[in-house]
């Protein structure tokens, strides 16, 4: 009844640790004043629910709760008629203050755990088997056969088994095994407090083998298991089978059960990896279109100004210069076309270029028109810039556009600049809160941030988003330019007529 108890307290561990720590001192101290052998086993897990504490929250929780536990640990240690010495007071601070400390250092440590857990996780359940195994079965070393420091041993190093179980479960497990079932011949007294090392590294390796592997595992657990609790065959009830099985599986199921909620976050990974690497190639191949397109219509220009001039008049090295230029143009042409042909969809229409600003003024006019306030600064004179960073700039300032007509909804604000100086083209889309509710509806022009990220790194710029103070977005990007295409102008504002003023 008791260790049912102990199980059930261990429930809302997880999500209410608190909760968990306290229900735990409670059916200690009940345990210990009726005297039931379930106390130790509450005692080992007491602790372990205050380190949880000390790891999910924060000082005004777990201080009051490891107080509450010291006290429960001291009513435990004490024995009736016996005064509480300062060596016990120190055992029972010490026993709850060290997973405390040690749930502390884990939670300021949160982010280098995530980089890299596994050093700290391994000699953690190193000292955790030690502590537990030594704690658990030290007042019945000399109840055998052995000397008291070969028993010592031999607890020691099956606790430390636990540093190598993430690596080598099965390995762990048989020897595990094979300590209790020795402990049971020469030292039968620390058999059970041994059992528990031998269904953690059973969990553990049910989350790394296959079906058929942990069958044959748990089977072994379950032998083994039976030779450590039944000492008379009479005693073998239909009951205690079923109990033993189910406290045998536990570790099992928790075990497959961590073994599919990580193969379901592996899965995550790798399809937001996809993803991201779909929406970067889909952005290149964005960018080659717009590319083609530009070296195309000037490729073309400089076709029909040379067979212009041709037959204008020209003579001499002048005319060969001139149809050299054109039929080398041509071939230029025809060598884009073939070469872009692949990302092209397949009977879909031919992109025209567009003009930037063309793109902004569009975007200005269907975000305007769908409610939001917006205006765009241009400083600088952007117009120097080069046709690519140019028609970036203008794709950059569309998707921002969109996503604050998506997120913020019709009523907010948008603010565009973009201008040239000190040798970069910088683009910037800023809006506060809207007032209304967001509403989908403009279709993404784009891939969202990450595209607009691969597009400003293509080009050798930057691009940055994030919220800004009051409760808005900023979406920033920085294009360089060679020396000689950048240049400082005189600023101006270039409002779009049909997007509204803000005052």
């Amino acid at each position: 009844m008791f260790s049912l108890g102990a199980g059930l307290a261990l429930a809302p561990l997880r999500r209410r640790p608190a909760t968990a720590a306290v229900l735990l001192s409670a059916l200690l101290v009940v345990c210990d004043q009726l005297g039931a052998f379930t106390a130790n086993t509450v005692q080992l897990l007491l602790p372990i629910a205050v380190g949880v504490v000390a790891r999910f929250a924060d000082l005004r929780w777990t201080a009051p709760v490891a107080v509450l536990a010291c006290a429960a640990t001291a009513v435990n240690l004490a024995d009736p008629g016996i005064a509480f010495t300062r060596g016990a007071w120190y055992y029972s601070v010490g026993l709850v203050a060290a997973p405390a400390l040690i749930g502390r250092y884990l939670r300021g440590q949160e982010g280098r755990l995530r980089e890299d857990p596994a050093p700290l996780l391994d000699l953690l359940l190193a000292g955790g088997g030690v502590t537990f195994a030594v704690l658990g079965t030290w007042p019945s070393w000399d109840s055998g056969t052995p000397p008291v420091w070969a028993v010592g041993l031999g607890v020691v190093l099956a606790g430390l088994a636990l540093g190598v179980v993430r690596h080598l479960p099965g390995a762990v497990l048989l020897l595990e095994s094979v300590v209790l079932v020795v402990a049971d011949q020469y030292v039968p007294q620390t058999g059970n407090g041994l059992q528990l090392l031998a269904l953690i590294a059973l969990g553990m390796f049910a989350t790394r083998a296959s079906w058929s592997w942990v069958a044959a595992a748990y089977a072994l657990t379950c032998s083994v298991t039976a030779i450590v609790i039944v000492d008379d065959p009479s005693d073998i009830t239909l009951f205690r089978v079923i109990a033993l099985m189910a406290m045998v599986t536990a570790p099992v199921a928790i075990g497959r059960y961590a073994r599919s909620r990580q193969a379901e976050a592996r899965q995550a990974a790798d399809l937001q990896a996809e993803r991201t690497r779909a929406d970067r190639l889909a952005e290149r191949e964005r960018l080659a279109r717009e590319v083609h397109d530009i070296v195309a219509h000037h490729v073309g220009a400089m076709v029909l100004r040379a067979g212009a001039a041709q037959y204008a008049g020209a003579t001499g090295p002048a005319a060969e210069a001139l149809a050299d230029i054109r039929e080398t143009g041509h071939r230029v042409l025809e060598d884009l076309r073939g070469l872009l042909t692949v990302l092209r969809d397949p009977g879909g229409e031919e992109l025209v270029l567009a003009d930037p600003d063309d793109v902004m003024r569009d975007a200005v006019d269907r975000m305007s028109a769908a409610g939001l306030r917006v205006r765009l600064r241009m400083a600088g004179d952007p117009a120097r810039a080069p046709l690519v960073v140019r028609a970036s700039a203008a794709r950059i300032v569309q998707e921002g556009l969109t996503n604050v007509l998506k997120h913020a909804g019709p009523g907010a604000r948008a603010e565009i600049a973009v201008s040239l100086e000190d040798r970069a083209l910088t683009v910037e889309v800023r809006n506060g809160p809207g007032a209304g509710r967001p509403a989908d509806v403009l279709p993404s022009p784009g891939h969202g941030v990450a595209g607009m990220r691969e597009r400003a790194r293509a080009l050798g710029g930057r691009l940055t988003a994030g919220p800004t103070g009051d409760g808005g977005w900023r979406l920033a990007a920085t294009f360089p330019l060679p020396r000689d295409d950048a240049g400082a102008g005189v600023g101006h504002d270039c409002r779009i007529p049909s997007a509204p003023r803000l005052t």
